[in-house]
């Protein structure tokens, strides 16, 4: 399914190299655009086509895209935001500031067969550290693998700034990056990977980042957040 979506990015840069590829109006809209170094571009600020809502096919009502062509989840009411797509291995990057107090995350290998995104995918947190309870443990802090592996809390900016977000995962081997530090490695299905999810809220659902592949979610934890610049490349093995 990931080689798919990459193959209709790059059939669509070869065409318009060509010049007989369709103009920006009458791009087919299930097309996700793929530049030249190989990233597939999830969110450019025009347009969610490669969204969907969790259990959803439409676009829940608390996300836009605001006027200065960000990705702003509005913290009104509830649906959290899910790729079309699923993934396997690769790297993912954007950017993303909070309101003051602000909360939400990024989950990766999301199944839907929980209620939630969170209850089946690992979370990259997303928070205001200072406004936030949460940024009150380095394990619930921005940049942490939400409740199991602590993060650097000084790596974060201020509510309201741009932060940015790199995050690895190829095959077992994770790694979060914020502002170009990283801040979190592991390994899923490690001793140490069971260990602490055995001993957290993640240990009620048996198959809690088991999966191999899964969607990309952006959550709306009730608080205003925006994102941009949304891509990802995939790892081929």
């Amino acid at each position: 399914m990931k080689h798919t979506l990459f193959s209709v990015g790059l059939l669509g840069v070869v065409l318009l190299a060509f010049g007989c590829g369709p103009s920006r109006s009458e791009a087919p809209a299930q097309a996700v655009a793929a530049d030249t170094s190989g990233w597939i571009v999830l969110f450019d600020g025009t347009s969610l086509e490669a969204w969907r809502g969790y259990r959803s096919e439409t676009i829940p009502p608390c996300w836009r895209i605001a006027e200065d062509g960000t990705l702003h989840c509005m913290g009104e009411g509830s649906g959290d935001l899910l790729t079309k797509e699923q993934f396997a291995d690769f790297v993912l990057e954007l950017e993303w500031k909070v309101a003051p107090g602000g909360n939400s995350g990024i989950m990766y290998r999301v199944t839907e067969e929980y209620d939630a995104p969170w209850m089946s995918g690992p979370e990259y947190q997303v928070l205001d550290n200072a406004g936030h309870p949460d940024g009150n443990d380095p394990k619930t802090s921005a940049g942490a693998c939400y409740a199991l592996y602590p993060t650097d809390p000084s790596a974060v900016r201020p509510a309201g700034e741009w932060n940015s977000t790199r995050i690895v995962v190829d095959s077992a081997h994770v790694e979060h990056w914020l502002n170009g530090r990283k801040v979190v490695e592991y390994e899923l299905w490690s001793e140490d990977w069971n260990a602490r999810v055995a001993a957290s809220k993640f240990r009620v659902y048996p198959n809690f980042g088991r999966a191999r592949q899964g969607h990309i979610a952006l959550q709306n934890h009730g608080d205003p957040v925006w994102y941009r610049n949304i891509r990802i490349r995939l790892l081929n093995r």
